[in-house]
């Protein structure tokens, strides 16, 4: 081994030595923003559900234990991440989505007081700039995390989508307007936008404008993100790492949330 070499991965190891050295002494909080992958996992109405089969569970006859299986399903399909070529012709597939763009400061807009008695409520501008009245700019390269108050009907498909069956006329839950998604993308620099229902767009929106506002600037999408409740509005980072499918527009992800001072608490008002 060369000296540079050596004295490269020296420095590496020293650096991510002393991170986590840091991480410890604050005692940061890790939360899973994952839901589990099974056969009751939400997808698109219209598309195929995820599935495991072939599993084998058992004694191999050479004796030793072993587990295995395939599976299928919508790249869509619980928690994900849109690429933005979801949308929008000649942009990023999966592959290539740089990974700078999967992590950043987690951002906490909450709108569940404005979705209790409106299933289709569009997260507005006003929105997101009555939160920088009372937390300050959305800072670049954050992830924007709405908190509809959905995630509380995750194990019941129909009050989660709005419906049971494969119309999607009938679907009912929130997302983004359009023109709140237009006042991120021209005013603020985030890398993603997440969502703790079924889309970035609401139930209602049949064109997904938010999405295609999204997409066309690069922005990357979450979608049934778990436990955005459990986050702090501001304090937390979020990394969101998907399957690297070649050619996919978007795919299944592990979504996780380091609060980097749990014992300053969690909530709207943590600023």
């Amino acid at each position: 081994m060369s000296a540079f070499l050596y004295s490269s991965l020296l420095a590496v190891t020293i650096f991510l030595g002393e991170c986590c050295h840091a991480a410890l002494l604050g005692n940061p909080q890790v939360i899973d923003m994952t839901y589990t992958f099974d056969d009751t996992t939400v997808n698109w109405p219209t598309r195929e559900p995820f599935r495991l089969k072939d599993t084998f569970r058992g004694y191999h006859e050479k004796g030793y234990y072993y587990e295995g299986s395939s599976y299928e399903g919508f790249e869509h399909s619980g928690t994900h991440v849109d690429a933005p070529s979801h949308f929008c012709k000649d942009k990023w597939r999966m592959d290539a989505v740089p990974l700078e763009r999967l992590m950043g400061p987690a951002v906490v807009v909450d709108v569940s007081n404005k979705t209790d008695n409106n299933a289709d409520y569009a997260v507005t501008a006003q929105d997101f700039q009555d939160w920088e009245v009372s937390n300050g700019r959305i800072p670049d390269g954050s992830i924007v995390l709405v908190r509809t108050g959905w995630g509380q009907y995750w194990s019941d498909k129909r009050k989660f989508l709005g419906t049971d069956t494969t119309d999607t006329s009938l679907l009912h839950f929130p997302g983004i307007d359009p023109e709140g998604a237009r006042w991120l993308v021209q005013n603020r620099g985030m890398h993603a936008v997440g969502i703790d229902t079924g889309s970035l767009s609401p139930g209602q929106s049949h064109t997904f404008s938010a999405h295609q506002v999204l997409c066309e600037a690069d922005i990357i999408g979450l979608e049934c993100v778990a436990n955005i409740d459990k986050l702090p509005t501001t304090g937390a980072t979020v990394y969101a790492l998907p399957l690297k499918i070649g050619e996919g527009s978007g795919g299944p992800a592990r979504v996780i949330a380091i609060i980097n001072n749990p014992a300053s608490g969690s909530g709207k008002d943590e600023l």
